[in-house]
């Protein structure tokens, strides 16, 4: 659980970066990626690739939570 002043500084930590800047952006996706963008593609009513990387798999995550109304 996150205090309310540790996620009112989110914004400025830099333990939030882009996936783009990962250094391991490019290893195969994790299974807890693979279940929750499937979870979320079934809601959505599309199809994922299974073959996506760590940051792609992160990128489609966020795209998918916005349209299926989970997005923060």
């Amino acid at each position: 659980m996150t205090d309310k002043r540790t996620a009112d500084r989110a914004e400025e930590s830099n333990t939030i970066k882009d996936p783009d800047n990962w250094v391991t952006g490019d290893e195969p996706m994790t299974g807890a990626q693979r279940s929750y963008l499937h979870t979320l593609a079934e809601e959505a009513h599309v199809e994922v690739d299974d073959e996506l990387t760590k940051a792609e798999a992160s990128k489609k995550i966020d795209e998918l939570r916005e349209e299926t109304g989970r997005g923060s």
